[in-house]
Parts: C-alpha cells; structure tokens; sequence
C-alpha cells in the first residue's frame, strides 16, 4: 500500500508538470492577435507600426500603442519584397526597425516535437511503474519458498560471541556438548578411531533454561556459523512450501560447514505422525518427512551439526529420535541454588550493585525458578532502582523483585473494606499457623494481606534446599496448609467466603494426584489410574482415559475427600488450639499488613 500510494503520488507530479507546460504555451499563443499582410501594409502605411521581429516564417508585430500581433511571410521572399508588392510605402517601411531572431535548435525541437513526446513519455512512465510492480510481486512469489533461516557469522564483530562461561551450571549438558565442539574443530581425532559424532542433539527442559543459549555457546566455542530457525516457520498454509524449506535451509548450512544448524520448538513440526487433521496428506507431515531425510542423508564428513530444542519430547515422532538422526538427548534441569547464585551474577554484569548485596540470599529465595525468571528477576531489580532514582540496585529492590516476578505485581488499587481485610487477615494467619505448627513444612518467609495478582492475600514459604522427592507426609501437611485458611474462617467467622475458593481447588487437585498418579492410597494400593492423553482439534485439551471400572471411581472419590476431610481436621485442631497465637498473628495483620520471618518466628515463640 505505501509503494502504491508513492507510486500514484509521483503520476500526478509529472501529470501536473504537462499540464504546466501546455498552459505556458498555450497562455503565449492567446497573447498574439492574428493579422493579415494586408493588414500589415495598411498599418505601416498608417505608421502604427513600432517594431517587426521575424523567427523563421513568423512574424511577430509590436504597435504603437502597446499590442502584440502576429502573422506569416512566404518561405521564398524577403517580407520587405512582400510588404513592397502589397503596396506599402518603401519609405515608412524603412522607418520600422525590423530584426531578425535565429531560433535556437532546441527550442525548435521543443516547441515542435514535446506535444508529441511528453504523451509517450508519461505513458511509458505509467508502464514502467506497473511492470515494476509486477516484477516486484512476482520476486516475493518466488521468494516465498526459500528458508527464513538467519545466520550468526563468528567473524561478524557485530554479533556478540557466547560461550560456556556465559552459561552458569548445567555442567552435565556442557560436557556432552563438548564432544560436538571437538568434533568441529578437530574431525580427525574421532575418524581415526571409527567414532561417529551424533548428527543429531536435543536439548529437553522446561522453558527458561538455557536450550537456545547452550546451542550458541557450543558455535561460539567451535567458532563456526550458527543458523538458527523456529520449527514454525517452515509450515506455511501452501502445500509444499514446508519441504522446501527444509531443503533451502539444509543446504544453506552444508555450503558453509563447519557449523551449527539449530532449530528452535522442534514439537512444532515433529509431532507423531497422523494425529492431525488431514493424515498423511498434512503439510505439517510433509515438511517433517523432508527433515527425516535430510538428517538421513548427512554424508559422515559434512560437519553440520543440527541442535533442537523442546520442551515436549513425549510427542515427537519416533522416527526423529531414532539413531541416525537425533540419537543424543540432553536434560537441563532447573538450576539448584549453587547455579542460581551463579545465573543471577552473570545477569548482574552491567549493573551497579550495592556492596552488602546478598545473591547468595536471593538463590535461596528463588527455588523453581529458571534462569529467565532470574534474568526477569535482576531486570526488575533495576528498574525498582531507577524508579527510585538511586545509582546502585540494593536488597531492597531485589526481595521485592522476586515477590514480583513469583506472585505478580501489587495491587495498590484494590482496597478492601475493614470487613475484608479483617477476614484475609485471619485466613492468612491461618494458613501461616498451621504452616508453622507441622514439622515437615517449608518455613514461612512472609506473609502479607496486599493484593499481589489475583490474590487478596498470600503466605509466602519458600524452601531451605532443593527438593528433588517428596513423600507422602509432606504432601499430607501440604493439604493441610492449604485447608488453614478454610478451617480459620469457619472458626473465627462461622461460614466461609469464597477466599478458599482456590486453595480448595489446588486441595482437590493434589489429593486426587496422591491416589491416582502416585500410588499413595492405603485403600486402593500402589497403582495409578487413567490414561492421559493430548488431543489437537480446534485447541488442546488433555482427555483422561479411564482404565478402571465405576466401582474403582466411586472409590477413587472416596479416597480423596478422606484426604481433603483429614487435612481440614488437622488444621481445625491447630488453630483451635492455638488460637490465641491466631489472634495475634492476625491482629498483626490488620496493623502492619506485612509480617517477615524474623517477625513470625518471634511472634511464634511467644516473644513481644
């Protein structure tokens, strides 16, 4: 739209030019009177004649009184010769100063050729712009089917190189990697043995780990081209267009191997085959049957190594994870609190910090968080501190920081009545008390009845180290945590509101996951039951099949409220029991709206 918008802007300049200059030559011919030679004798022999100029055959006459005519002379006869034989008076004809002007060639060509020339000239000039079009739309047709693959040259200074050191813990991944970094720098070693590189890596780990700058540390740390490209930008609506990719981006990376072919959300277009719409005729599968072979066909010595990423490896096709193609699989966890102290002092370079800043502090603060949540974590920090117009980022801005990025930003403008907060207050305190009275809980780090997100209030608990398992008493207690809040208002208030509405339904949820996935009923014994499956339609949906009769069912429902009714009994007896420390709690609450962990721990122990 904007070409053609400019293109139809400068039509018009050059229409507007034309119709300048025809006016210009056609104001000039409106100015001079037509006269006759008899005329002009009669004039000269009158003497109203002041001046005569002659241009070729015209004649142009200026009269005593100002006006301006205009005849013609005969081709062959001087216009003396012509005026004399008119009958004019040889005398007075003398008397006329009569000049002749030499028309330049240029402008006898203008005035005589342009009002042909300036027609084909605009018309040409409208055809040259339609064809320009033309060819313009017809480059995009035939550019629609070459790869959107970008590259990263290592000796483009313009493109920072990222190596292992930019990439904090996963020392296990690293390791492998390493192996592939050797391989492009020195083939040799591994032919000599009869040892063949995987042509195929995939990075598997949950969003924010590190998979797409892992695969750019291992180009940095070879020195080699790195392509790069999502899975989704080979599948297109038009059939066949997928595959062509494919072949174009394949062979981008061979002409310049050694290098890096990394393709981002692999489970975009490696999904198992047929569980789509259109079976076996989908474009979808169509551009993966191409990837398959062009993987297959890697001769040993083409040093073109393809690293994907995933975070669904239980829905690609079998056929992509086969030896031969993508035969190297490598997990990346989230990082442990040593790694996290370590992500979070890469993301701190460029940033002034505060001398008595703690990072150590903040890892233990953030268990589950990946490395993107730090980063979003220490950009937050920042910006806190520009906000406040200070010149260092300080622990004041990076314990909030992490509250920000975990529950979401305060809600300063959700303001509740005296009665709410009165009753968030009381359901916090309960969730905290009875968090704190059970001997395999988290310990409590803060509790607040500001609105952050969507809830009104939250108790924060947080980890003393990483947690890899977790038995059946903790999560017991854990049920119980989340009944506090419940239990606290049917004491307190006598009814409940809908405030436990949501730790009801993560209850509800993770009791029915201790009968069902982890085998942790005593009455139905070590066994899962369902069969989950993804289901792709008009959107994604997770369908559970049943694998267990309605006898089983009417058990399985049994056996989750039993654990929902005992966690409510155990939180009862602990805030019935020490209700007074509830009050107190609570009443600490309404005043303070925040209460810390030391602060907690003080009032837990009894202390003023």
């Amino acid at each position: 739209m904007k070409n053609l918008a400019k293109n139809i802007f400068i039509i018009l300049i050059i229409f507007l030019a034309i119709s300048l200059i025809f006016s210009l030559f056609s104001g000039q011919s409106q100015e001079l009177k037509g006269v006759t030679l008899t005329g002009l004798v009669q004039q000269i022999n009158e003497e109203q004649v002041s001046k005569i100029v002659i241009k070729g055959q015209d004649v142009n006459i200026t009269l005593r009184d100002g006006t301006f005519e205009k005849t013609t002379k005969e081709d062959a006869a001087p216009l003396s010769t012509t005026l004399k034989d008119l009958g004019a008076d040889p005398s007075k004809i003398q008397a006329v100063p009569i000049e002749v002007s030499q028309e330049s060639v240029l402008s006898y060509w203008l005035i005589n050729l342009l009002p042909f020339l300036l027609p084909l000239i605009f018309i040409g000039l409208f055809l040259w712009f339609m064809l320009r079009q033309a060819q313009r739309g017809a480059n995009q047709a035939f550019g629609f089917t070459r790869s959107l693959v970008r590259m990263l040259s290592p000796q483009d200074k313009k493109n920072q190189r990222t190596t292992f050191k930019d990439v904090a813990g996963l020392q296990e991944a690293k390791d492998e990697l390493k192996e592939v970094v050797e391989f492009l720098k020195q083939p040799e070693k591994f032919k000599a043995v009869g040892a063949r590189i995987p042509k195929g890596v995939l990075l598997v780990g949950p969003p924010g780990t590190g998979k797409t700058l892992l695969a750019r540390a291992v180009s940095g740390e070879a020195n080699v081209p790195f392509f790069h490209i999502s899975g989704s930008e080979f599948v297109e609506l038009f059939v066949g267009v997928g595959a062509s990719r494919v072949r174009d981006t394949f062979a981008q990376a061979k002409k310049t191997a050694p290098a890096i072919l990394f393709v981002d959300e692999l489970d975009a277009i490696g999904r198992h085959r047929g569980a789509g719409l259109g079976g076996g005729h989908d474009e979808r599968e169509q551009t993966l049957n191409q990837i398959l072979v062009e993987m297959d066909g890697f001769e040993p010595d083409t040093r073109v190594i393809v690293i994907s990423a995933t975070n669904r490896p239980d829905i690609l096709d079998p056929a992509l994870l086969r030896p031969g193609r993508f035969d190297r699989r490598i997990i990346l966890d989230l990082p442990d609190i040593n790694d996290r102290e370590q992500i979070l002092k890469i993301h701190a370079k460029g940033k002034p910090l505060a001398k008595k800043i703690d990072l150590r502090q903040i890892a233990e603060r953030t268990p589950g968080f990946s490395g993107a949540d730090l980063s979003n974590l220490m950009n937050e920090a920042a910006i806190f501190a520009a906000r406040r117009n200070k010149k260092e980022v300080s622990m004041e801005e990076l314990i909030p920081s992490v509250e920000k990025v975990l529950l979401g930003p305060e809600r300063k403008s959700h303001i509740l009545s005296d009665k709410e907060k009165k009753i968030a207050a009381w359901h916090e305190a309960g969730h905290a008390l009875v968090n704190a009275s059970l001997p395999h809980t988290d310990p409590v780090r803060k509790v607040s009845i500001i609105a952050r997100g969507r809830a009104a209030g939250y108790t924060l608990k947080l980890p003393t180290q990483d947690r890899h398992l977790t038995s059946k008493t903790e999560f017991v207690e854990e049920l119980a945590v989340l009944m506090g809040g419940y239990a606290t208002e049917k004491l307190v208030f006598g009814e409940m509101t809908t405030g436990s509405s949501n730790d009801l339904e993560q209850a509800t949820d993770l009791a029915r996951k201790l009968v069902t996935r982890f085998g942790m009923s005593d009455k139905l014994g070590p066994r899962t039951f369902g069969e989950q499956e993804e289901l792709i339609f008009l959107g994604k949906e997770i369908v559970t099949e049943k694998d267990y009769s309605e006898k089983i069912a009417a058990q399985i429902d049994e056996e989750v409220t039993k654990f929902i009714t005992d966690a409510q009994k155990t939180a009862q007896n602990i805030v019935t029991e020490k209700r007074a420390l509830l009050d107190r709690i609570a009443e600490r609450l309404i005043e303070k709206e925040t209460i810390e962990k030391e602060e907690f721990e003080k009032i837990m122990a009894g202390e003023a």
